[in-house]
């Protein structure tokens, strides 16, 4: 982070300053929310959570040699410089607001129910063959993450590739207020954070508000495979660009699956043709390198530079991660999990040689019909070749007890991954294909932990 004075700072957050003047015109090194983090000339941003309040820890950071803090309340011990707001938080988003203005380079802003990852490394390995690229770290994707991950833009960056993900009504219109965004591409409608949205509609009417603060004239990139999606014709005064479908501005002929070794097809952009090797494994991929493809094409690359970007993409640990461990491939796809994506990993899985083993868990935020979805992955599952199911926590019940409609599948169910644990290391055996997913809250790493030791 860089040229932005504590003077700015303090216009934007509209506050009281309380402090030395002459620091005014200084600029911070960066802008951090953890104290432990905490280096000279920082900006301390005090948020209140579930268990801690950032505020217990203005005079450690002062101490540390912050410049100044953000505070909530007025301190009656002055530590050291500080702006009194309203909201530590929403002084922190319109902070970064004006951040990403002031640098003034192109922001390509993710989103969608399944696969905003994945697409988001696509889209920054594709963009790296011409660009200088800022992308978002791990799930630094929400209303807290997202400014943190803009602070980390520097003036050299040329494209910001910013994932944005919400889970009610108005986060994103929250989001794009903050990113700014230029280009927005949204993977797809699917059924995740139901208990909110209650449907596909509601899903779509949030994730749309993504074009609220599109800055001019912006581009919407869509998925024209997605029912939901296909039916926008205009977005602020434009037609989106489509991909996926024969005839869009981007989409995939002679597929050839390479198994685990991911997938070969003949890439069609805007008339143009190349082949090109996905290296990830997984259908849905494809549609990650179109979409990928549409926003390389929006910033003026070609399709050779294209087609290289999306042969030198890379998977991160907990989505689709290969692990090569004691001559078996585990599958580290365990960030997150809905029925879509939880479906996605399971065909991934099934063009694995040797015994194919599933260990799944509970999907969250499904709301009244969470039971029926856990249900639908069970018969989804029992109509692969998938040779073993392993599965913990309570909804899980309901993805085994349809997986055992098929009798080829030997099904395991356990009430906690502390009970699955120990089974799963004693049937493993060199040879297998272990695929490990499920919701974030169900901390499935330990898992694959467990089988890396």
């Amino acid at each position: 982070m860089e040229n932005i004075t504590l003077e700015q700072i303090l216009e934007c957050c509209q506050g009281q300053y309380f402090g030395s003047r002459e620091d005014l015109k200084r600029e911070v090194t960066g802008i951090v929310t953890d104290s432990r983090k905490i280096v000279p000339g920082n900006l301390f941003v005090p948020l209140r959570g579930e268990k801690t309040d950032g505020h217990r820890y203005i005079p450690q950071v002062m101490a540390a040699g912050a410049l100044a803090s953000l505070s909530e309340e007025e301190l009656e011990e002055q530590p050291g410089n500080y702006i009194l707001v309203e909201s530590a938080l929403e002084a922190m988003q319109k902070i970064a607001a004006f951040y990403r203005n002031m640098l003034g380079l192109k922001v390509v802003g993710i989103t969608g129910s399944v696969g905003k990852t994945s697409t988001k490394e696509m889209i920054a390995a594709v963009l790296s063959q011409h660009f200088r690229v800022h992308k978002t770290a791990g799930n630094f994707n929400n209303h807290i993450g997202l400014p943190l991950t803009i602070f980390g833009l520097e003036k050299d960056h040329e494209v910001g590739v910013l994932e944005m993900g919400i889970s009610d009504f108005g986060e994103m219109d929250v989001l794009s207020s903050i990113a700014y965004p230029d280009i927005c591409v949204i993977t797809n409608i699917g059924l995740c954070h139901l208990e909110n949205l209650k449907t596909r509609d509601g899903i779509l009417k949030a994730k749309t508000e993504c074009f609220h603060h599109m800055r001019e004239p912006g581009k919407a990139i869509l998925n024209g495979l997605d029912d939901k999606l296909n039916t926008i014709k205009e977005v602020n005064g434009a037609s989106p660009v489509f991909y996926g479908r024969n005839g869009d501005a981007a989409y995939a002929a002679e597929i050839r699956d390479l198994g685990l070794m991911g997938i070969r097809i003949n890439l069609h952009l805007y008339g143009k043709v190349k082949e090109v090797t996905i290296p990830i494994p997984g259908e849905h991929n494809i549609y990650n390198a179109l979409a990928a493809a549409c926003v390389g094409h929006e910033l003026g690359m070609d399709i050779e530079e294209i087609c290289r970007g999306i042969e030198s993409v890379e998977t991160i640990g907990g989505r689709s991660n290969l692990i090569h461990v004691k001559g078996m491939t585990v599958i580290d796809d365990c960030y997150n999990a809905n029925p879509v994506s939880m479906k996605a990993s399971i065909d991934v899985l099934s063009k694995a040689a040797g015994r194919k083993i599933a260990v799944l868990g509970d999907m969250g935020e499904l709301g009244r019909e969470e039971k029926e979805l856990h249900a639908q992955v069970g018969t989804y599952l029992s109509e692969k070749n998938i040779d073993i199911l392993f599965c913990a926590g309570e909804l899980s019940a309901e993805i085994a007890r349809e997986a055992e409609e098929n009798p080829r599948c030997k099904v395991w169910h356990f009430s906690s991954k502390k009970d699955l644990i120990p089974v799963l290391l004693k049937e493993v055996k060199e040879g297998d294909t272990i695929l490990v997913k499920a919701s974030h809250f169900m901390e499935y790493p330990e898992i694959v932990e467990a089988l890396k030791k």
